[in-house]
């Protein structure tokens, strides 16, 4: 998915915190997924303080929205560098196409994984025929340094392991969790899954000591004896041997985690990089083949997509620089 802003900001991430840190809420901030008229979703990385948790860098949650008689998502083909995305459903379908020559739908409880590495460009709409509810998770994953330029490559999974027991269920996306290993190539040391809880339940989850975590709730939840709205996000933070997660009815949750991202990043529209001159780059390139498609270079050309492809912002007036992921306290 594209960070569709047309003015969007420098998302400054990476680099190691000088403390413990503490439990913190993240309160999403409301984005527009295709312009200002279109569905909108809510974004709680990065966030004003804290901008990753472990390489996860980017999280948007939206819906349920009601897409009966609408065209749903579609966000044309755009480009991206240095990053995975990571795409899971909880209601709908959108379909998938990139410059690969890959077309894939993606329902509830599959995993479409894009690795963008050196450049690729892909688009996500809703098809003609999709159900009337569309909710779901779209995440990005910030690939280390040494394999920032790998090729890149898609994957789909169907068939992810899962772990149930009297409380509710863990569906393990990416990493391993509860000693189930999801197959989808991770570059980085980290975990991503998805939570159901039974009504009135507590799902109590063992976690790696030496990750840190966030639990984004897709449902009203009690997060370690803290309540979390819908939409917002806990950072848990680091160590503590477990997480709980309680609920009066039905509940859902994505839990996110990893080792802390100690390389700093500039991250900006929908490119990962390292310093200003990579994402110059990586945009003028992605320019030049935009307005001749015969030039697309290394973000190629997505196919049967009915509209345009989107136009880079332009940069800020100041150079882009990387900074730390989380913002420097008093």
């Amino acid at each position: 998915m594209s960070n569709v802003e047309n003015e969007p900001d420098e998302l400054r991430c990476g680099g190691v915190a000088t403390a413990a840190p503490e439990p913190e809420l993240l309160r999403p901030r409301e984005v527009p997924l295709g312009g200002p008229r279109a569905m909108l979703v809510g974004r709680t990385l990065p966030n004003r303080d804290r901008r990753m948790v472990g390489a996860w860098c980017f999280a948007d949650f939206y819906g349920p929205a009601d897409i009966t008689g609408q065209a749903g998502m579609q966000v044309p083909p755009h480009p991206h560098t240095g990053l995975q995305t990571v795409s899971w459903l909880l209601d709908g379908q959108v379909l998938h196409r990139d410059s690969l020559g890959n077309t894939q739908l993606v329902e509830p409880g599959q995993l479409n994984l894009m690795t963008a590495g050196r450049g690729i460009s892909h688009s996500e709409e809703s098809p003609a025929d999709h159900s009337a509810i569309l909710h779901g998770v779209q995440l990005w994953v910030a690939l280390p340094a040494d394999e920032r330029g790998v090729y890149p490559h898609f994957e789909h999974h169907g068939d992810l392991p899962v772990i149930t027991s009297p409380e509710g269920s863990v569906m393990v996306l990416m990493g391993s969790l509860l000693g189930a290993t999801s197959p989808a190539k991770a570059y980085t040391p980290l975990v991503g899954a998805e939570l159901t809880i039974n009504p009135g339940a507590t799902l109590r989850i063992p976690v790696e000591q030496d990750f840190e975590h966030a639990v984004l709730a897709l449902s009203d939840l009690v997060v370690d004896g803290r309540e979390v709205a819908t939409g917002d996000m806990l950072y848990v933070g680091r160590g503590g041997g477990d997480v709980t997660i309680g609920t009066e009815g039905p509940g859902r949750a994505m839990l996110l985690g990893g080792a802390p991202f100690e390389e700093e990043i500039v991250m900006w529209w929908n490119f990962v990089g390292r310093t200003h001159d990579e994402v110059a780059e990586a945009r003028a390139e992605w320019e030049r083949g935009r307005e001749s498609p015969d030039e697309r270079g290394r973000f190629g050309v997505v196919h049967g997509y009915a509209a345009p492809a989107l136009a880079a912002p332009e940069l800020p007036n100041v150079a882009l620089r990387a900074r730390g992921r989380v913002r420097d306290r008093p």
